[in-house]
């Protein structure tokens, strides 16, 4: 396939990836979905949102973010170089941002008055809550209890920026029932609110849109990495939970000679409930709106999945990632909780920089294939730092003290966690809109 018209051609004016993607929908809410998506198709070719954005990108997110080489991993892992794109300098910790000042640019064009979202890891409630401060929006932020005790930092910024944070106490209290009440809230009161999804997922246009917003980061990091180096990364690598860092990454590498990797949780184990390794284990579904890969359980069912990164225990992934995996274009892998814990601590010790426990998949895969390589460069995206993550750390793993063997050492305190369990996202059938 020619990549180079790739983005020209997908999606689909019906928002299709191939055969994945489409918008699987409640009747009342076509029509809501169908104004977002006029108004996005209208202001993505404004010169005056453009540079709005622009603007806001650089003199509010601190945007570009830095491409930074890992000289000390590097060193101890051999001759492959290791670079990472910070998205953790980003303003708020993390890449949702990116999308985050979009959706709310867009909101203020179309009048809305209140945005909507859920979290898991509290990343993008805290990006949509700093979003709806700046545009003088009212912001609500669901998010299952399970999360909200394990992310207070995230809970407690998201309060002070503002925004209603709406404690989710149904099923097993994680990011699936989050966002099924968020749907049901924007059910309720779509003629004045946005429900802004965090990820590429969700029914049309939100994968689209969400990828456009976030490419702004594997664009800064080719021509940086370019004007350092002289030459392009021969591996980039990214998590993927939902899919918005990596897909936002990979897309300006994609006509390159360049191996481009994705990185699964692989979590505690290769049974169902023990991972979340939705591209490695599952298969084509239907579920909160669209079309792709998930993991299902015997009944067809979504299936109950579990990592140690609270923005990674998702059943799903985005449509693209499916599409892009089919043409046998990017690659998918995992790293498990452990090897994830490693490259935490190495990364804190030997560089100074606290990745986000979702962010250190992608190390841990890097620092896996350096070894391996023997020589060349790798270019992980950091997506966030982990403030969010050290008393969950701590509390489990302790301080690191002993980082430099934790390859061949049990964590200093197993708590064993329930999966989190799904189902769908009810959608009459045969009722698919754009």
């Amino acid at each position: 396939m020619d990549f180079s018209t790739y983005l020209k051609k997908y999606p689909s004016q019906s928002g299709r990836f191939g055969r994945f993607g489409g918008a699987y929908l409640p009747e009342q809410l076509v029509p809501a979905m169908e104004e977002i998506t006029q108004a996005y198709m209208t202001i993505c070719h404004s010169s005056q949102f453009i540079n709005e954005l622009r603007r806001i990108r650089r003199e509010f997110q601190g945007r570009p973010t830095p491409v930074y080489h890992c000289e000390n991993l590097s060193r101890k892992l051999g001759n492959c170089q290791i670079y990472l794109k910070r998205e953790d300098l980003n303003h708020s910790g993390a890449h949702k941002l990116n999308h985050c000042m979009g959706e709310g640019l867009l909101a203020k064009y179309m009048g809305k008055k209140r945005i909507i979202a859920e979290t898991g890891a509290g990343m993008h409630g805290v990006a949509l809550a700093t979003a709806a401060a700046f545009f003088g929006l009212e912001c609500t932020i669901y998010m299952g209890e399970v999360d909200i005790a394990k992310q207070a930092p995230n809970v407690a910024r998201m309060k002070v920026l503002g925004a209603e944070v709406v404690p989710v106490s149904a099923g097993l209290k994680t990011l699936k029932e989050a966002v099924d009440a968020a749907f049901e809230d924007y059910l309720q009161n779509y003629k004045d609110t946005i429900y802004c999804i965090g990820s590429v997922v969700g029914p049309h246009p939100f994968p689209m849109m969400v990828r456009d917003f976030q490419m702004v980061v594997g664009e800064e990091a080719r021509a940086q990495f370019k004007e350092m180096t002289g030459f392009l990364p021969d591996v980039v690598t990214a998590c993927v939970g939902g899919g918005s860092n990596s897909i936002g990454f990979f897309l300006p590498f994609i006509n390159d000679p360049v191996e481009i990797v994705g990185v699964e949780p692989m979590g505690r184990g290769d049974k169902l409930g023990e991972h979340a390794a939705s591209m490695s284990y599952g298969v084509e579904g239907v579920m909160h709106g669209f079309d792709s890969i998930m993991l299902k359980d015997e009944d067809g069912n979504p299936a109950p999945v579990y990592s140690i990164a609270s923005g990674l225990d998702y059943p799903s992934v985005g449509p693209e990632h499916a599409f892009l995996r089919e043409l046998g274009r990017v690659k998918y892998d995992t790293a498990d909780d452990m090897e994830t814990i490693n490259a935490f601590f190495k990364l804190s010790r030997y560089e100074g920089i606290i990745p986000a426990l979702e962010s250190a998949h992608a190390v841990a895969y890097a620092m896996r294939r350096a070894k391996e390589m023997g020589k060349g460069s790798i270019l992980v995206n950091l997506s966030g730092r982990g403030d969010k993550d050290l008393d969950y750390v701590i509390e489990r793993y302790g301080t690191g003290e002993n980082f430099k063997d934790f390859d061949e050492l049990p964590a200093k305190k197993v708590v064993e966690e329930k999966p989190a369990q799904v189902e769908q996202f009810e959608t009459p059938a045969g009722n698919e809109g754009n």
